[in-house]
């Protein structure tokens, strides 16, 4: 009976803003790839998405490869065309390899340097590489940071997902079937969270998307009719701090 009645205090949190709707996207890319401003960014507006585009100064060559890396300008660029910027650590530093006080540095770097260049400090954070850890929730809750995006390759589900372990479908390379796979799940709460780096990545070919088959992913969206949306804008959705207190009251 009480696990009944935690489960239904958590519906109630997460859906005491806006009900979820089915077929709802979030659009994230990691990285500060220069062609997140120069592709991926004009595409997204004139198909009215939204997204958050986690910025780092990814070493050792963020300051002088910039046929690779976005110029603080360009990252400006972004927030000016109603993109969210989020924190991606100041040097794509694995969080679950610092101390504390290495993490706050990390986090505070990207801050002030978002600042330096007019744009407001984040409140959404994403994890270099999905690596997590009891030392980062910490931080990032101390910090006051409402979302954090992971891997993990699965959809969201805020009834049962820690606001800040988000997890994403990370996607890459010419294999489709992720994508249309992870759409097909978009309903009843569940919000599917898409993970993209450089469209193209040259430095990471790893983790390459082809602009055609990012075309056609968009295109997708649009023509079904898909919300495509940034993290800060689950706030919508989801009160993340009241969901995380509830999430911790039915685990225990």
């Amino acid at each position: 009976m009480r696990s009944l009645i935690a489960f239904l205090a958590l519906s109630l949190t997460v859906h005491a803003l806006e009900p979820i709707p089915d077929k709802l996207v979030v659009l994230t890319f990691d990285d500060a790839v220069s062609n997140h401003a120069t592709f991926v960014a004009p595409m997204l507006k004139k198909l009215g998405f939204g997204a958050t585009f986690y910025v780092c100064e990814f070493q050792p060559d963020f300051e002088t490869n910039k046929e690779q890396y976005m110029t603080w300008e360009q990252i400006k660029s972004l927030h000016e065309m109603g993109f969210e910027v989020g924190n991606h650590t100041g040097h794509h530093k694995h969080v679950n390899g610092l101390k504390k006080e290495q993490l706050v540095e990390e986090i505070e770097f990207l801050e002030r340097r978002c600042a330096e260049h007019g744009i407001p400090r984040p409140t959404t954070f994403c994890y270099p590489a999905y690596g997590t850890g009891p030392l980062a929730l910490t931080v990032l809750t101390e910090k006051g940071y409402l979302f954090a995006r992971e891997g993990h390759n699965r959809t969201y589900d805020p009834a049962k997902d820690d606001a800040l372990l988000i997890p994403s479908v990370s996607l890459s390379g010419e294999n489709t079937a992720p994508f249309y796979d992870a759409l097909k799940l978009a309903e009843d709460g569940h919000i599917v969270v898409l993970t993209f780096h450089g469209i193209p990545e040259h430095t990471h070919p790893w983790v390459n998307t082809p602009p055609e088959i990012f075309e056609q992913y968009m295109k997708y969206l649009a023509d079904n009719h898909y919300t495509a949306m940034s993290v800060r804008d689950l706030a919508r959705y989801i009160d993340p701090i009241k969901a995380r207190s509830a999430i911790k009251a039915e685990k225990h």
